[in-house]
């Protein structure tokens, strides 16, 4: 048996990440399969891997971050300002999980999945690495945060992920014993919890299956247990089917209309109640039109009335986070009011308005929406400011926003491949730290049985190249191998200023300081923006070049771009220059030499 933790550190968190990614990962469809409270959209199980997926990726950023310092340190001694530590320690990576789910979370069960983690990672990260790192500490972290997500939720209702976190909860405060005592009691206080669940809620029990977003919370404390044991519950053991009924049927056969309302709180219905589940194709379900989520920054004071707002709005809301940054969710029909809810409130971003249209599974009349065609061919982008996201979709691609500090997870590609619907798929990710992520997307979008070609590149200017020269006409194989040349014959260079003191391949840097960055190495360190831009370009010119693509940034200096065109035009006669505007893009400047 492999070596395992016997208490909570850096480490067993990060383990417990992958583990818990792993095991929804091979749930996923599973879960999706039973889903049909609070809205039978078919989506609990992707949503949860999606949000664990975030929580996992920001971990190993912490981790990489660390190591990244400790590679760079001198043997004779430490770098002046930065950490001694060469990896993270326990409040480190339990913060660094329960933000990464809260800006991860997608759909009810995802957003309440970040508060349970951000429930633990308060009692974690309390006074010292050392305080809460045994079993009972474990124990008392479960218990937080079962009682975080409930306070969460604005009606909560028995019969669904809170009711199993509760379960876990008193399961494992009466658990005596390590870490691995205490996880694996809270494993079968939730795997009880999770069969019990189709007699709490009417729904449950007449689609036959118990509550999705409670089997993917098993599926998470199972990781847990497999972090401290080395070993995984049998999958067997988990209950799915409430009954011999068939998954997604009600008892009679026909479809289950399993669109609850989250905000009743009295007892469910009896399963021969009209008024819960309609029986005939005319009764059409009467729950709210839209889904919206979105990140706030706003205090408490104001989220307390945004709270109000919205829950006279709609229903299925939950409110998760603190210290100023929060993920909200919730199910209306007026989806504008609720986002401008949250304008009053403060400042909302990474707003996603789903409409639960005609084809989805909580709708029953017999209106169909026309299928629409697919087109032969798209390419599909992930573009770092909103200016290239004009540019790319000017060009007609399916762009992917990736602000500064937030990118794509897998699951947000596959949706843009979704959306492009094309039987032909060029994928530009357009970041080298993407390519692992773009890799997962194009794998699950060829299980779905999309053509999807990758293409390396490691910058929007590779991206542009590559799409200059994109033929739909000609055939895949051509298209996607003219735009990989296209793309790799473009070196590329980004100008940003450093935000901290660091080791870099140009020496040290200080707060402050103007990189200029090659092919992602850091090649040029100076004091003004204009000069080492123009140190750069004159570095990737050297080499030879026909074109030079400048994409500027909402903070470069308005006359960056005429200096430089002025400096290619006097020193470079044979090459040409073209500026685009890139926005809100992280980096200064963009710079692309083909």
């Amino acid at each position: 048996m492999p070596q395992v933790p016997q208490t909570l550190d850096a480490s067993a968190v990060r383990a417990w990440c992958g583990f818990a990614l792993a095991a929804l990962g091979r749930a996923r469809e599973e879960i999706d399969a039973i889903n049909v409270y609070p809205v039978a959209d078919g989506d609990t199980g992707t949503n949860l891997y999606l949000t664990v997926e975030s929580a996992a990726a920001a971990v190993e950023a912490v981790f990489a971050g660390h190591a990244t310092v400790s590679a760079a340190r001198p043997a004779s001694g430490a770098v002046p300002g930065v950490p001694a530590a060469d990896r993270p320690s326990l409040a480190d990576a339990v913060h660094a999980m329960a933000h990464g789910a809260l800006i991860g979370a997608r759909g009810n069960s995802g957003t309440i999945l970040a508060q349970l983690l951000r429930g633990m990672s308060q009692v974690l990260a309390a006074d010292s690495d050392a305080a809460h790192a045994d079993g009972p500490g474990l124990g008392l972290a479960l218990r937080h945060a079962a009682d975080a997500a409930r306070l969460a939720v604005a009606r909560p209702v028995e019969g669904t992920v809170l009711t199993v976190a509760s379960a876990a909860a008193d399961a494992a405060s009466g658990a005596d014993g390590d870490c691995a005592v205490v996880a694996r009691a809270a494993y079968e206080g939730a795997r009880a919890a999770l069969a019990a669940t189709p007699g709490q809620l009417a729904v449950l029990e007449r689609a036959g299956v118990v509550d999705a977003g409670g089997r993917g919370l098993v599926a998470v404390l199972a990781a847990l247990v497999e972090t401290f044991t080395g070993e995984a519950p049998a999958a067997g053991a988990v209950p799915v089917l409430a009954s011999p009924a068939r998954v997604g049927s009600a008892p009679d056969g026909t479809a289950p209309h399993a669109r609850v309302d989250a905000a009743v709180t009295e007892p469910p219905a009896e399963p021969g109640d009209a008024g819960e589940c309609a029986a005939g194709p005319e009764q059409k379900e009467s729950g709210p039109a839209f889904e919206v989520i979105y990140l706030l920054e706003a205090d408490d004071a104001a989220v307390a009335r945004l709270r109000g707002r919205l829950d006279a709005l709609g229903d299925s809301l939950v409110v998760v986070g603190g210290d100023g940054l929060w993920n909200i969710h919730v199910h209306v029909d007026d989806a504008g009011a609720a986002v401008e809810a949250g304008v009053e409130a403060g400042r909302p971003y990474r707003i996603r308005i789903t409409h639960f249209g005609l084809d989805d599974a909580h709708t029953t009349g017999s209106t169909t929406r026309p299928v629409r065609e697919r087109t032969q061919r798209a390419v599909v982008a992930v573009v770092p400011g909103e200016g290239l996201a004009r540019l790319y979709a000017e060009a007609g691609a399916t762009t992917v926003l990736a602000r500064p500090g937030e990118p794509p997870a897998s699951g947000e590609l596959v949706e843009a491949v979704r959306r492009a619907h094309a039987v032909e798929v060029v994928l530009l990710p357009n970041d080298a730290e993407l390519r692992h992520t773009a890799a997962a997307a194009a794998e699950q979008a060829r299980a779905e049985g999309v053509r999807v070609a990758l293409i390396p590149t490691r910058s929007a200017v590779q991206g542009i190249a590559a799409l200059a020269v994109h033929e739909p006409g000609r055939r895949f194989d051509e298209d996607v191998v003219a735009m990989t040349s296209a793309a790799g014959a473009t070196r590329h260079a980004e100008v940003e200023v450093a935000e901290r003191q660091s080791w870099t391949m140009a020496g040290i840097c200080q707060a402050g300081d103007v990189l200029g960055l090659i092919d992602g190495d850091v090649a040029v360190i100076g004091s003004d923006v204009t000069a080492t831009a123009e140190a750069v370009l004159n570095r990737m010119l050297s080499a030879g070049g026909e074109m030079v693509t400048l994409v500027l940034g909402d903070e470069a200096p308005d006359t960056i771009a005429a200096h430089l065109e002025a400096r290619v035009r006097e020193s470079y006669l044979a090459v040409d220059t073209v500026v685009y505007r890139g926005g809100r893009q992280g980096a200064l400047l963009l710079i692309g030499v083909e």
